[in-house]
């Protein structure tokens, strides 16, 4: 729960890596309800559920557009990108091709909405998790390696909630009953 006090009054992109089923989600929220924008979008994309058109239009998609598509595909991400907090739920599964898009609205926090040649400013706070090894696959040449430095600004690593042989509870399963 430190991580999450140091981290969320900034404006800081966060990597949240850890296995399945840690409370990855449960740290952005956490990050989010202590950050100051608050009272804004808490908006997750699950990256690896999404096919790759539909997450990239979701990225540059106006507020109708994306409740619109949303909605016929069943995700629930109806809210405005602006000044809230984006949550992309396992960056590890999004395409290289996309990996570049998502670099610069990282970078210069802009964007050309698919068919369209005019740039659209855009103010959100990063957080994304993963259950992969990032820089692994960047090694591998899975994942762009400036993505990843760009992602990795604030590292939260989540152990596994498995009690060990002590009996004693791990930090990430009371991290878990903290936030809950």
């Amino acid at each position: 729960m430190d991580l999450v006090r140091i981290v969320a009054p900034t404006n800081s992109t966060a990597l949240i890596e850890g296995e399945t089923g840690t409370g990855k989600e449960l740290i952005a929220r956490a990050i989010h309800e202590h950050s100051s924008r608050r009272d804004r979008s808490f908006v997750r994309l699950n990256c690896a559920a999404i096919p790759l058109g539909l997450l990239e239009s979701e990225l540059s998609a106006t507020k109708e557009e994306r409740s619109r598509a949303l909605w016929r595909a069943k995700w629930a991400v109806s809210k405005p990108l602006t000044a809230a907090l984006l949550f992309l739920d396992e960056i590890g599964d999004i395409p290289l091709e996309l990996q570049a898009k998502l670099l610069r609205v990282l970078q210069e926090g802009e964007f050309e909405r698919l068919g369209s040649t005019q740039t659209q400013r855009v103010d959100v706070r990063l957080v994304a998790a993963t259950n992969r090894d990032l820089a692994d696959m960047v090694s591998k040449k899975q994942f762009r390696s400036d993505l990843y430095y760009r992602l990795n600004v604030f590292p939260i690593a989540v152990p596994p909630l498995r009690e060990p042989s002590s009996g004693h509870p791990t930090p990430g399963g009371a991290l878990r009953e903290n936030i809950l």
